[in-house]
């Protein structure tokens, strides 16, 4: 990860960043995941790591500035699985209204911390490269956009980077569209194709994670 002791602070420009904006990381791990048949899928293991901790490994392993993770069903358990990383958690005890209580407490957090932008990771996203969360990062550093999502054959994917002129929008969603009326609806959005079909794939059921053995 970068040094996040020497990032400087720079203000957004109206459609995107430059590259002395301080990016964060949010990684949203609070959900039940009702429709995974076998107990929590955020600690089901993908090539002997929890899907949690590799999805958070991502955000270490990229240029963000810094990361919170959000638990919130089983947070004890989640938040053991991602022991040892460069990250802090934080608690959401309203996890059961949606995904959307998560990225609320995400916002509170990035504004607390002076994040210029913030780039949100779901929990159950275990394939993403690290190279993609760059990609994003560069997108928007160069000014391209203000929202920044990656594509893969055409299909929009996450993570998805927000700027800072994006958090109180981000803080008056509800339910579990997080910020996807947002993204679709912005005139700042830009998709950035990238080579990473991770970015299409999250484990739901446990046929999702089945098929990431085949």
């Amino acid at each position: 990860m970068a040094d996040r002791s020497d990032t400087a602070r720079a203000v957004d420009g109206p459609d995107g960043g430059n590259e002395a904006d301080t990016i964060g990381g949010v990684i949203l791990a609070a959900g039940k995941g009702t429709r995974f048949e076998g107990g929590n899928k955020l600690l089901a293991d993908v090539e002997g790591t929890p899907i949690v901790r590799r999805a958070a490994e991502t955000l270490c392993r990229s240029s963000v500035d810094d990361i919170v993770a959000v638990v919130g069903h089983e947070e004890d358990r989640v938040a053991a699985a991602l022991a040892d990383l460069d990250l802090s958690i934080h608690s959401n005890e309203n996890f059961a209204s949606g995904q959307s209580a998560s990225v609320r407490i995400g916002v509170d957090a990035a504004r607390d911390a002076d994040w210029d932008a913030t780039v949100f990771m779901l929990g159950d996203m275990p394939f993403v490269r690290p190279q993609t969360v760059d990609a994003l990062r560069t997108a928007y550093a160069t000014g391209d956009g203000s929202i920044v999502a990656p594509t893969y054959e055409g299909r929009r994917g996450n993570p998805v980077l927000f700027g800072r002129q994006h958090y109180d929008a981000l803080s008056t969603v509800s339910g579990d569209r997080g910020g996807r009326d947002i993204i679709e609806n912005h005139e700042g959005t830009v998709f950035v194709d990238v080579d990473d079909p991770g970015v299409t794939r999250d484990i739901d059921s446990q046929t999702d994670l089945e098929r990431t053995t085949d």
